[in-house]
């Protein structure tokens, strides 16, 4: 592997690291949100899963869904809880108690440091709703609900920038799904109507709920034409899962995610092209991560509040796909401006917990972390020779997948790196040649024996990572040795000349 710093794709944006939480499961209740916890603060939130989410420094979390926004009348969620209507939640098939709601989850993200990437009710609302919730969360007074916000208690606007036109409009599931044509009219008329309201905003046109729809791509096409000028990013949401116990092929999966990333930047540039735009659209993977739907359930009966739902229990191996799709959107930071992992407690999540109980980490908890601490700066495009090997859906899988990120202010520069092999481990040579001399100032390596090894509730410490990878420098020469079926971060220090 060769890295020069002269060899840049692009800064990352923080926003990569994201995550998402919705009104589903446990997610919101009981787990961000649980009154009468032994660490719940005075407004219900445990702080043991806040003081967690803190660590992973998530710069923005979307929310309220998902699916749950197209069904959801965000007054619904405002004013005295005493007054708040409890209602049958049609997505999830429960009973929403709203007792959080927009002020209070912006509250929860002030606390945790994140900002708020909202979504607005495209299924069975539209415009109107729309501007009056902008209105209510960004105007800052003197109009009916900018002063029903400072009525509740909110005398400044809550600001939020970064807002989602629906979701996943194209799905039969959806409640309220339509078109493209009809999605793309309504969403480019409400974006429209939105940045009136608050010229700053930035909004995110739905793409499609995934790339094997069968209106793929058309779709894109379709709704970019109707919303091109008014929207800035395109959203991509996209699960893997090892449903058919391939381990080697379930480990090629990043290589779809970067198909998919470069097949929608290439129809966001048709649509630039066709419209003799010099505006360039973003994108939006603001869903993404391991599901394995065989073993993940959702409640057996309808109408219970919060029941456990999704609450997948997430392997070293799945661990390993986590981190492969990071080094992926990194290599897209060029395109990749927001990047969303959903969820982030409970549902399908790095965090777990148990309703008065305790909380633990999932293996995917690591990659994420590490992603977030040390993948800030420069994405440098490597140069990389590496054995190979042929999937049942894949050919020519890399068996070393990489990345590395230059923080040129902390003088640091960070190789991220999986071993795909399940039996090998895998000798490394990296020329950082252009940098002059480096110094290691760790190797964290994640491992374990088992590749189906998990953290549970009662073994919450059965996958960590460790510090004692094996690396060695000679100048601006790094060797390392990668073992089998495992998640790498190797920090180095440049050295002044």
């Amino acid at each position: 592997m060769v890295v020069d710093k002269d060899f840049m794709i692009a800064e990352t944006d923080p926003r990569i690291f994201g995550s998402f939480i919705e009104h589903l499961g446990r997610a919101v209740y009981g787990g961000i949100y649980e009154p009468g916890h032994p660490t719940a603060d005075e407004n219900g939130f445990r702080r043991d899963v806040l003081e967690t989410i803190r660590k992973l420094r998530v710069p923005i979390i979307r929310y309220p869904g998902g699916n749950f926004v197209s069904g959801y009348n965000w007054e619904d969620g405002v004013g005295p809880k005493a007054d708040r209507k409890r209602k049958l939640e049609l997505a999830w098939w429960t009973t929403e108690t709203n007792e959080v709601g927009t002020n209070e989850f912006a509250d929860w993200a002030k606390l945790v440091g994140a900002e708020v990437m909202m979504a607005v009710n495209l299924g069975t609302r539209g415009v109107d709703a729309a501007r009056n919730l902008v209105e209510y969360c960004n105007h800052p007074s003197g109009s009916y609900y900018s002063d029903l916000r400072i009525s509740h208690g909110y005398k400044e606007p809550h600001r939020f920038k970064t807002w989602c036109l629906g979701n996943e409009m194209d799905g039969p599931w959806q409640i309220g799904a339509k078109t493209a044509v009809e999605y793309g009219r309504l969403a480019n008329e409400t974006a429209k109507v939105m940045k009136w309201v608050d010229p700053t905003l930035e909004l995110v046109a739905c793409g499609s709920s995934t790339s094997g729809m069968s209106t793929f791509a058309e779709w894109e096409a379709t709704v970019l034409d109707l919303t091109y000028d008014q929207v800035d990013y395109l959203s991509l949401h996209t699960y893997y899962n090892n449903n058919e116990k391939d381990s080697m092929n379930f480990l090629a999966h990043s290589m779809d995610m970067d198909q998919f990333i470069g097949s929608v930047a290439s129809i966001c540039d048709y649509i630039k092209a066709k419209k003799r735009s010099k505006k360039k659209l973003y994108l939006s993977m603001d869903e993404w991560n391991v599901w394995n739907t065989i073993g993940s359930s959702r409640a057996s009966e309808r109408w219970q509040v919060a029941p456990p739902e999704f609450e997948d229990t997430y392997t070293m191996e799945d661990a390993l796909v986590v981190g492969c799709c990071l080094i992926t959107l990194l290599k897209h930071a060029d395109r990749v401006k927001i990047a969303c992992l959903a969820q982030l407690v409970n549902v399908i999540a790095p965090i777990m917990t148990e309703n008065g109980g305790p909380m633990w980490l999932q293996t995917t908890f690591y990659p994420y972390l590490h992603a977030s601490l040390y993948g800030r700066g420069t994405v440098l495009q490597p140069v990389i020779r590496s054995p190979k090997y042929d999937s049942k859906d894949f050919t020519d899988v890399p068996y070393l997948e990489a990345i590395s990120v230059y923080n040129e202010e902390a003088g640091e520069i960070t190789l991220f790196a999986v071993n795909r092999h399940l039996s090998e481990t895998l000798d490394l040579d990296v020329n950082f040649g252009s940098f002059g001399n480096v110094r290691l100032v760790e190797h964290i390596v994640l491992e374990h024996e088992n590749i189906k090894a998990a953290n549970t509730k009662s073994r919450p410490q059965e996958v960590l990572p460790h510090a004692n990878g094996m690396t060695r420098i000679d100048g601006g020469k790094v060797e390392s040795r990668l073992s089998k079926a495992s998640w790498n971060v190797i920090r180095l220090a440049v050295l002044p000349e």
